[in-house]
């Protein structure tokens, strides 16, 4: 779940800091999710929460470094992922969400609607929005998308 905080986040200290805001919640219902058989999902949804009340309080800096020349220094897949990454800075809290709990938590669109708390309509024009945002902001990876797209066919 860590590696999704880093996703939403885009930063390794950030993430940390929301898992743990996340965890310190969680911990008091801790008892009762277990005995639910909800933890994880529970888990999962606040992180959603809290990462998008803290996008909604403060919007943090997008960098517009640009990303490293493909080369000798850098494999064809780390430029891809610091690309995709800057990308991903650039996207709503909400479209980043639904692309991290439907591309990397591999969640259905009516689990991903039920962790947001949105309808199933939301979360398909959310990922096609976004899809859309990606494919225009990193032509570069446009066969990444277009994958990803037919993958959730």
């Amino acid at each position: 779940m860590t590696r999704s905080a880093y996703l939403l986040t885009g930063d390794a200290h950030l993430a940390e800091d929301l898992m743990q805001s996340v965890l310190l919640k969680v911990a008091g219902h801790w008892p009762r999710l277990v005995r639910q058989g909800t933890p994880v999902a529970y888990t999962r949804k606040a992180m959603i929460n809290q990462y998008i009340s803290w996008r909604r309080r403060k919007q943090p800096e997008v960098s517009d470094i640009d990303p490293p020349e493909r080369g000798h220094a850098h494999g064809d897949a780390t430029v891809d992922r610091i690309v995709l990454r800057q990308a991903l800075a650039r996207l709503t809290p909400r479209q980043r969400a639904v692309i991290v709990l439907r591309f990397y938590e591999d969640l259905s669109e009516r689990e991903t609607a039920e962790i947001l708390g949105c309808s199933l309509g939301t979360v398909k024009s959310q990922t096609h929005h976004a899809l859309g945002r990606l494919r225009a902001l990193t032509p570069e990876l446009s066969q990444l998308f277009a994958e990803m797209k037919e993958v959730r066919r």
